[in-house]
């Protein structure tokens, strides 16, 4: 049966939209109110790696063996393979499957990252970005005035929205969880913001125009910018734009 993007049957109005996300957010302050000791645990939840270990072992097997046949037989994928050869120096080291099963990987890492996006509209619908911007007013965290560069951090990552944090509140949270585990993308990507004063709603603006997701900005000069501090950030922390975008989410920021 092919895949079918999961579609919400139940569609909110715009009145329902801005209703449901401020009693959301009323939920996290009222926690953040009681518990205050307690927010970065509420607000950074998240699900032990083991808990998908058979599942992603079961799409690994199936990944190599749907690689190893690719691999060989007729079709788009080896016909990409015979138009790209490899270099001599490198054709006894690199077998046909394994450049297949590297293939795929991408492929995937695109998908996973399209689906991903997708499941940010599933409740809200394509401007969930800037709904979610606009139904708080204040930080939860800090209790700064929410401004324009606002961040939008997930607390749990299973579809509900993310939540408007400002800059520095999102860098108080930033600062104990990366001091709880040893991050070196983290610890890279946290360095360079710090230094050059940016927030992870530019370094996420930058990133998806650079991997052409373009998402709306200040201006021309701030998507420029926004470019810049991301291409820093990838030398910084030694991965692709595409991986900040991936290290992003899983942080859910």
């Amino acid at each position: 049966m092919a895949y079918e993007r999961p579609k919400n049957e139940t569609p909110l109005s715009s009145e329902a939209k801005s209703d449901l996300l401020k009693r959301y957010f009323a939920h996290y302050r009222a926690q953040a109110e009681k518990n205050p000791s307690d927010l970065i645990g509420v607000l950074n939840a998240k699900l032990p790696r083991d808990a998908f270990k058979d599942l992603l072992n079961e799409l690994g097997e199936m990944l190599q063996s749907r690689s190893k046949s690719l691999a060989s037989d007729e079709g788009p994928v080896r016909d990409f393979l015979n138009k790209n050869e490899l270099p001599e120096a490198l054709s006894s080291h690199l077998p046909r499957e394994f450049r297949v099963f590297c293939l795929a990987l991408n492929a995937i890492k695109q998908w996973v990252a399209a689906e991903q996006s997708a499941t940010d509209r599933y409740l809200l619908g394509g401007g969930s970005r800037e709904l979610c911007r606009a139904a708080a007013e204040t930080c939860l965290v800090s209790g700064d005035i929410l401004g324009s560069d606002c961040e939008l951090h997930h607390p749990v990552r299973d579809g509900r929205p993310a939540i408007p944090l400002s800059k520095r509140g999102h860098g108080s949270i930033e600062r104990q969880v990366s001091s709880e585990g040893n991050d070196p993308i983290g610890q890279a990507l946290s360095k360079l913001r710090s230094e050059g004063n940016r927030s992870w709603a530019q370094l996420r603006r930058g990133c998806l125009d650079l991997s052409g997701q373009s998402e709306p900005g200040p201006s021309k000069r701030g998507a420029a910018n926004d470019r810049t501090f991301s291409r820093k950030a990838a030398v910084a922390a030694n991965i692709s734009n595409q991986a900040i975008l991936d290290w992003l989410d899983e942080n859910g920021l």
